[in-house]
């Protein structure tokens, strides 16, 4: 190790990126968990620093808030559902990462003390060192019901780990966005496509039809710290104190 290097448990007081650096090294595998609203939401907003969280070789887990119910025209919810969750446990095989499923229902999710309770034990059974989840500013309920249980859950654990939003179709859905922190995701850019083209279901079938939503942010991304593609996320200012 030379003079440079240092070992670290956490990430808390480190921008995002330092989790990359050759020169931080942490004492033991991170566990890295991502609270999306359905399956293709964490793949498509930050499914590349998902993977390179696991290929450097942490413990990567996606919680899908529902399975996708509603998400295919002329098919039922189960039938929908079955269809979706496969497709997401094909991608999550390409990102070398868990899939949980919390089973809300897609376009009818609920934000109450039951759910709450439900996503808290998920959470506490992954015992995390780094949060994703929505950011709450976005056209889609799903999104932010999952935005809103998530941060309840982070500040009630007494906020030990950071919490950062990713973004999903800026200005058609998320809205007002402005990432603190970038990851450089060129390394992993096919991996998080691959990934996506698993939700087939979705319309991700091209390379145009990926380009005009999700790749063409990633460009975008790429351009704020010079790289080929980037991922941003808005890290959460920690209050130290769980809101009653």
């Amino acid at each position: 190790m030379n003079r440079r290097s240092f070992i670290t448990n956490s990430l808390a007081s480190l921008p995002l990126a330092s989790a990359f650096d050759p020169n931080i090294h942490f004492a033991k595998p991170l566990r890295v968990v991502c609270v999306g609203g359905h399956p293709d939401d964490p793949e498509t907003g930050c499914g590349g620093t998902l993977a390179k969280f696991a290929n450097a070789g942490h413990e990567v887990t996606i919680i899908y808030l529902t399975n996708g119910d509603a998400g295919i025209k002329g098919k039922n919810h189960q039938e929908a559902a079955a269809i979706r969750t496969e497709e997401a446990k094909n991608a999550c095989k390409i990102l070398k990462v868990k899939p949980v499923f919390a089973g809300q229902v897609d376009g009818d999710t609920i934000v109450n003390n039951e759910w709450y309770t439900k996503i808290r034990k998920l959470l506490e059974a992954e015992k995390p060192d780094i949060i994703f989840t929505h950011w709450p500013v976005d056209s889609h309920k799903d999104h932010m019901a999952a935005s809103l249980l998530t941060q309840k859950v982070h500040l009630d654990m007494g906020q030990k780990c950071p919490l950062y939003f990713f973004e999903v179709n800026t200005g058609s859905q998320t809205q007002n966005f402005n990432p603190t922190d970038f990851v450089d995701i060129t390394d992993t850019q096919e991996q998080k496509r691959k990934a996506v083209f698993c939700h087939a279901s979705q319309g991700f079938v091209s390379e145009e039809f990926y380009h005009k939503f999700h790749g063409i942010m990633e460009d975008f991304r790429g351009l704020s710290i010079s790289v080929k593609g980037a991922e941003g996320f808005v890290k959460l200012t920690s209050t130290k104190s769980a809101i009653i």
